[in-house]
C-alpha cells in the first residue's frame, strides 16, 4: 500500500504505510507543522526518523522564509551513480585489491594529529585545486560577509574526499549484470561549518526580536533580509562544492577500478546520476513560488532520476519520479535508520555484521557496527510505502562497499 498517512488536521502527510514512525519523529513533524510560513503541509517520507534541529526524511515549503535547520548542516548531502560497460564476469573472484586501491585513491574516514587521513594531507591532486578555483570566488564572498562561519573550514583538502558515517562508495550489479560506481557524501568540514553557523545566527535573529519558535531549533530567516540572502548565497555556494565534491571522487573512483589488476578496458557515464538530499531550492507547488527543504529526501519531479539506496548489506535503487503534487515532487533517500547509532552498537555484535555483509567486500570490523544492514529499516518495504511517488528504473546490489 502507498500514498500517504494524514496527521495534524492535514498539517502533515507521511508515506509510512508498512514501516515504522518512530513517536520522536512525529513530534518533530509536528513541531515543524506549526511553522508560521508554512505552504500547505510537511511531506515526510517512509525513512523518515528523528534528526537533529528537523526531521530525517522531511520536505518543508515555505513561503517567503526558510529554516536552516530544515536542511541540517550536512548541506548538500546526496548521491551520485554511473554504469559502466563492465559485466560482472569482468570482475575478478576476489575483490580486495580492487577495494585497496579505491582506499588508496579516495581519502575516507578521519584522523586526529598532523595529517588527517579523509583529506589531501599533502599533495592536492590537480584536478582537485583546478575544480577549487572554480569555487573560490564563492567562498571569498562568505568569508568576506562571515568570516567566522568558514574561517578555519577544510576546503580544498576536503573536497574528492568521502567522509565517514554513513557516507560510502560502492561497486553494484544491476539486474542485467552489469556494474555500477555509487557513492554517497556531501560538502564536508566547510558544509558542517556553514550549516553550524546559520543555524545559530538564526536562533540570535529570532531572539532579538522576541518571536517564538516551534522549538528553539525552527528558527528562521524572513526572505528580503540581509541574513536571508546571506544565508541562501552560503548555501548554494555548499550544495555546488557537494556536487563538485562526488564528481571528483567518481572520476578517481573510476581511474582506480582501470588501474585495477585485471579489469578490461571500459567506458563510464552510460548512465549517470547526481542529486543532492540534504537541500534547498526555489520551486512552484500549487501555483505558488516557495523555498522547499529537503532533508533526507530526493526531488522526484516526473521523469527526474533519482537514487535511493539500502544500507551496506541491501539492494539500492535507481529510480524516476512520477511528480505526485502531495509529496512536493519528492521520494526517500535511502532505507532510513531503524535505531540510533548507539543502539546499533549495543544490540548488535561481530557475527551479526558478518552475516548480514556477507558476499559484499567491505570493513568486518566492530567500527562500523552503527552501520550494519540491522540498523536500517527494510528497503523493500520502504519503496512498498512510496510507489505512488517513484517507479524502479534499476535495482542495484553491492559487491564492495568503502566506508570511512
Amino acid at each position: 500500500m502507498s500514498g500517504p498517512k494524514v496527521f495534524a488536521d492535514g498539517k502533515v502527510k507521511a508515506w509510512v504505510h508498512g514501516v515504522a514512525l518512530e513517536e520522536a519523529a512525529m513530534e518533530q513533524l509536528l513541531q515543524s507543522s506549526r511553522l508560521p510560513f508554512l505552504h500547505h503541509w510537511i511531506a515526510a517520507m517512509p525513512d523518515v526518523h528523528w534528526g537533529r534541529g528537523a526531521t530525517i526524511g522531511s520536505v518543508i515549503p515555505l513561503k517567503g522564509a526558510i529554516v536552516p535547520a530544515a536542511v541540517g548542516v550536512d548541506i548538500g548531502c546526496g548521491m551520485m551513480a554511473v554504469k559502466t560497460s563492465l559485466r560482472a564476469s569482468d570482475l575478478p573472484s576476489d575483490l580486495r585489491g580492487i577495494r585497496a586501491q579505491i582506499e588508496r585513491d579516495v581519502p575516507h574516514g578521519k584522523s586526529f594529529g598532523r595529517y588527517d587521513r579523509g583529506s589531501h594531507s599533502r599533495e592536492i591532486p590537480k584536478e582537485v585545486m583546478n575544480t577549487w578555483m572554480e569555487l573560490k570566488p564563492g567562498f571569498e564572498r562568505i568569508l568576506e560577509c562571515h568570516p567566522d562561519a568558514v574561517r578555519e573550514a577544510n576546503t580544498y583538502r576536503h573536497l574528492g574526499t568521502l567522509g565517514g558515517g554513513n557516507h560510502f562508495l560502492e561497486i553494484c550489479l544491476d539486474e542485467n549484470q552489469d556494474v555500477w560506481v555509487m557513492l554517497h557524501s556531501g560538502s564536508r568540514g566547510v558544509g558542517n561549518r556553514i550549516g553550524t553557523y546559520f543555524i545559530e545566527k538564526a536562533r540570535e535573529a529570532m531572539q532579538k526580536k522576541g518571536l517564538e519558535t516551534p522549538n528553539r531549533e525552527l528558527a528562521w530567516f524572513e526572505e528580503g533580509s540581509q541574513m536571508f540572502e546571506d544565508y541562501w548565497h552560503a548555501l548554494s555556494w555548499g550544495q555546488e562544492f557537494a556536487r563538485r565534491n562526488r564528481e571528483i571522487m567518481m572520476s578517481r573512483t573510476l581511474d582506480a577500478l582501470r588501474r585495477s589488476q585485471g579489469i578490461p578496458p571500459f567506458e563510464a557515464r552510460l548512465e549517470a546520476v547526481n542529486c543532492h538530499h540534504n537541500y534547498a531550492s526555489r520551486e512552484v507547488h500549487f501555483g505558488e513560488e516557495v523555498y522547499v527543504t529537503r532533508k533526507g529526501a530526493v526531488r522526484a519531479g516526473e521523469g527526474e532520476l533519482g537514487i535511493i539506496p539500502g544500507s551496506m548489506g541491501a539492494k539500492s535503487f535507481i529510480v524516476r519520479g512520477r511528480g505526485n503534487p502531495d509529496s512536493f515532487h519528492s521520494c526517500s533517500h535511502g532505507a532510513g535508520r531503524a535505531m540510533s547509532r548507539k543502539k546499533a552498537r549495543e544490540h548488535f555484535g561481530l557475527e551479526d555484521h558478518l552475516k548480514a555483509t556477507e558476499g559484499v567486500e567491505c570493513r568486518k570490523d566492530l567500527g562500523v557496527i552503527d552501520e550494519t544492514p540491522g540498523a536500517y529499516k527494510p528497503i523493500e518495504k520502504v519503496m512498498q510505502a512510496q510507489s505512488d511517488l517513484v517507479e524502479t528504473v534499476h535495482t542495484l546490489k553491492q559487491v564492495l562497499c568503502v566506508k570511512g
